[in-house]
């Protein structure tokens, strides 16, 4: 199967960088879970190759209503390197992405690294900080469409990251509202309870997942507890805006679209 994951993983990591759809590997042959998550690794290590660097991991299908949509009993996880980082109230080009979906999410700031296999009250206790996010998602595939195995060997759909200002660790963050606006109007309105009931439990299991994978979560690595609300459309020409109860703002504009050539 290496010969295989590593042709699947060049593919998905040539689609993201052109900007281009391709079509998903369930398409074309049986792939595991297990292969999947190889597959991720082989790609995002060509990313590395070319002078990457991860800074972090990134949780999926966090609502339980996306795990019974997927037939799935746990999130998902990618990783996060530093090209995927936007810079907070920058504006980003469409032409970096083939279909992108932006979601509201809270961040988390590892302080020291968690080991594989850490208690739960070693990796809570690991945090330095938390921040409102914004994630840009962006599946390589052609219509949004994908399986489980898909997705995974997508990294997850991640594609970007943007970071408001970390705040001091307050004592719970379960049940705060969040709202995604896009250009001054509410787009999406939620809960942090939408990210495992508690995000505090989608960061342990990140440091589970990571784990298993013999990745520790590293000091100063960033970790993206999920969507605390439905994904939408990140079009040309807009300003998107996400706002955490009692933990501030995290917003990016989209550049307009460059204009078709006149024939």
């Amino acid at each position: 199967m290496t010969a295989q994951n590593e042709r699947l993983a060049a593919r998905l990591d040539e689609a993201a960088r052109q900007g281009e759809a391709t079509w998903q590997p369930s398409e074309e042959c049986e792939l595991s879970v297990a292969d999947a998550y190889a597959v991720q690794e082989w790609a995002v290590a060509r990313r590395l190759k070319r002078g990457e660097r991860l800074v972090g991991v990134k949780m999926g299908f966090t609502s339980r209503q996306k795990m019974a949509q997927m037939g799935v009993d746990e999130a998902i996880w990618g990783r996060l390197t530093d090209a995927m980082l936007v810079p907070e109230g920058s504006r980003v080009a469409p032409a970096r992405y083939i279909h992108p979906r932006v979601e509201p999410e809270l961040a988390f700031l590892i302080e020291r690294e968690i080991p594989p296999g850490a208690p739960p009250e070693t990796i809570t206790s690991a945090v330095a900080a938390v921040a409102p996010a914004l994630e840009i998602i962006d599946s390589r595939y052609a219509d949004f469409r994908f399986t489980l195995a898909d997705v995974v060997a997508d990294n997850a759909s991640a594609a970007g990251f943007v970071l408001g200002a970390w705040q001091a660790v307050p004592s719970s963050l379960d049940c705060r509202g969040v709202l995604l606006e896009v250009d001054g109007r509410v787009a999406e309105a939620g809960s942090t309870a939408s990210i495992l009931g508690d995000p505090w439990r989608s960061l342990v299991a990140a440091a589970r997942l990571a784990g298993r994978a013999g990745l520790p979560l590293k000091a100063g690595w960033v970790v993206l507890a999920g969507g605390a609300t439905a994904a939408v459309p990140l079009r040309p020409g807009t300003l998107v805006r996400t706002v955490v109860e009692s933990l501030g703002s995290a917003s990016v504009a989209v550049a307009v679209a460059p204009s078709a050539p006149q024939p």
